[in-house]
């Protein structure tokens, strides 16, 4: 499993435009990627700000919705609309939460070039003490 939340900030004026592109990849995601478990965007309680809900069956799926075409396609116009994106690594409370912890994957065997960077690029962080916590 592989689950974040982004954190985004979008430039002054851009907000309408975001959540046009927001709702586009949403539907793209949901239409055409299978590991997909969760990916949802939400606004934040500050002008201005965002949250992506992200959940794949693996870091592998996570990799392939970032290197997927309409991702691709729109990154560019994610470029231009956001000011500021921290992607923050979470997991699950078993028990209170429905999805499996978060587990970081190396690129499958033979993956093209852009997979493998990807990979490295957004490599899941799994911090020390969620392993102490898991049961």
């Amino acid at each position: 499993m592989a689950t974040l939340l982004a954190h985004i900030t979008v430039r002054p004026g851009a907000e309408t435009e975001f959540e046009t592109l927001a709702r586009t990849l949403y539907e793209r995601t949901h239409e055409t990627e299978t590991g997909v478990r969760r990916y949802e965007y939400w606004r934040g309680s500050e002008p201005r700000t965002y949250y992506t809900m992200l959940s794949f069956e693996d870091h592998r799926a996570f990799v392939a919705h970032q290197t997927s075409d309409h991702h691709e396609t729109a990154s560019p116009v994610i470029g231009r609309l956001v000011e500021r994106i921290r992607l923050e690594w979470v997991d699950p409370i078993q028990g209170a939460a429905p999805l499996p912890p978060s587990e970081m994957q190396a690129a499958a065997p033979g993956a093209d070039p852009l997979t493998i960077e990807y990979t490295d690029r957004f490599a899941a962080i799994v911090a020390d003490w969620w392993l102490a916590q898991r049961h």
